[in-house]
């Protein structure tokens, strides 16, 4: 078939996608391996990279041709890449250069100077260059707003979870306000009569490190593909052929390296599995924050806090530290599912986990529509601590509004597709239970070819093929569903 303006544009798409790999390489150095002398360079460099990819992503010719394939017999693969390549120059279009030259050199220099400000607790040394990094993301949000017809904080979120609105977050949401606090407590005050043996320390980081490559092995991580490395905040970055995860280690307690070790594998996966033969074009990419985050939540909330998969670890466990009586597979169990109040949200168990994504969704969107500036942030982040996990975080600013990335890196609207991640999750794992009767007598079994396979199918195979409202519908045979994800936590914690 004739379709040259589609082909065009499909070069194009490649040429973005190369460019952005050695982008994805250098953003991973920056925060694995750089030293830190090199950061206003490397800033620069990246603030320059992004000046061109944008002015490739908005090149005058570009309407014309969107407008000359949308005429061209396309296949359906093929209209779905174009529907992808429109919405991606739309995004783009709405965005001066300048700013997003801007953003760029702002984002990398607050996030760069967090990295030693947070140990020192330095909130005050923080703000002057939050303040820009803010000032910038409303910026960018009142263009993105009024190129879609959207709120400012929607604007944002639609970046991450496209489609999304904040409304829907709140439709989903407002069930998991009323009934979270509760069961937060009928949990702990359950777990507090039972005995846990607790781990013996220390665990060297270099036991920790071989411990957690052999659980990527056990979890289908293709090494031939990727890495593991380590940094200041856990994350998975590069590209589908080459996946650069990164973890954090404690030598006086392994399960936090662990499990995110096992949550970023569930992110690695989903982008080492993509559809190959559609890499460099939109279609090809993972479909939203909120589909990606389900996948790293499968992984280590769905499969890794399962009841069986703890008989899968001891054995690791035992091989890198020895063996002692907490590393048995029934309190191993005990201590995955563990559930406290905790200051650290990626450290948080999966009960707890979304009182943290309440807080920040209600403080980021607050910051992005003008209700409130980033000296409001302490007083909003003490009053919504103290109301959803009962604690107190005044003057605790490391472990409070500076524990995280985000913000620092201007990620504003990414923090609601954790949660709607773990409801994905809770929602995947119901249909494929529906689907596969035996799904946990196989887990038992140390036989996960049932969840992955469903997962590639489903999910990784699918891609952007489909937008999110009917990837879900696909998948599970409904839309989302937060009733799930609370039968999930009841059944898991409460036996309810």
């Amino acid at each position: 078939m004739n379709t040259p303006a589609y082909q065009d544009l499909v070069a194009r798409q490649r040429r973005l996608h190369h460019l952005g790999h050695l982008q994805a390489i250098a953003q991973w150095d920056q925060a694995a391996n750089m030293p830190a002398k090199g950061n206003e360079a490397r800033s620069l460099a990246l603030a320059e990279m992004d000046g061109l990819l944008h002015q490739l992503a908005t090149d005058p010719a570009l309407p014309g041709l969107l407008d000359a394939a949308a005429t061209e017999p396309l296949d359906d693969t093929q209209r779905a890449n174009l529907r992808e390549i429109r919405r991606a120059w739309r995004a783009a279009n709405a965005l001066p250069q300048a700013l997003v030259e801007a953003k760029s050199l702002a984002n990398n220099r607050c996030e760069h100077a967090w990295r030693t400000q947070r140990p020192a607790n330095d909130w005050a040394g923080f703000l002057p260059n939050l303040r820009e990094v803010l000032k910038i993301a409303r910026q960018e949000a009142e263009c993105l707003s009024q190129s879609a017809g959207l709120s400012k904080y929607d604007a944002l979120l639609d970046v991450y979870e496209p489609g999304m609105r904040s409304a829907e977050v709140e439709r989903v949401f407002a069930p998991l306000r009323q009934w979270l606090p509760g069961l937060i407590r009928d949990v702990i005050a359950k777990q507090s009569r039972e005995t846990v043996i607790e781990p013996i320390g220390p665990f060297p980081t270099a036991a920790q490190k071989a411990l957690g490559l052999d659980a990527m092995k056990l979890m289908g991580f293709d090494f031939a593909a990727g890495r593991l490395d380590e940094s200041t905040h856990p994350f998975c970055g590069g590209v589908p052929e080459d996946v650069r995860m990164t973890t954090r280690y404690r030598e006086d307690d392994f399960l936090p390296s662990l499990m995110g070790t096992i949550h970023e594998t569930g992110h690695g996966r989903y982008e080492q599995n993509l559809p190959r033969e559609l890499l460099g074009q939109p279609i090809a990419r993972a479909r939203s924050m909120g589909i990606h985050e389900s996948q790293s939540l499968s992984f280590e909330m769905q499969l890794g806090s399962h009841p069986a998969f703890a008989a899968l670890l001891a054995p690791l466990l035992v091989k890198h530290f020895g063996e002692q009586p907490a590393l048995a597979p029934a309190n191993l169990h005990k201590l995955l599912t563990r559930v406290q109040r905790g200051y650290i949200r990626v450290d948080a168990d999966e009960v707890s986990y979304p009182a943290h994504i309440l807080l920040r969704f209600d403080i980021e969107r607050a910051l992005i529509e003008g209700e409130a500036e980033v000296e409001d942030i302490p007083a909003l982040w003490d009053a919504k601590m103290a109301e959803l996990l009962d604690l107190d975080t005044r003057g605790n600013f490391k472990d409070g509004p500076m524990q995280d990335v985000h913000w620092a890196a201007g990620l504003f609207g990414y923090f609601p597709c954790y949660t709607l991640g773990a409801m994905y999750a809770a929602q995947w794992f119901a249909a494929m239970r529906a689907q596969q009767p035996q799904l946990d007598a196989q887990i038992a079994g140390g036989e996960l070819g049932g969840v992955f396979g469903w997962l590639g199918s489903n999910i990784w195979q699918a891609a952007s093929r489909w937008e999110t409202p009917e990837l879900v519908s696909r998948a599970s045979g409904e839309a989302l569903n937060p009733a799930h994800f609370e039968a999930h936590l009841r059944g898991r914690y409460l036996g309810a």
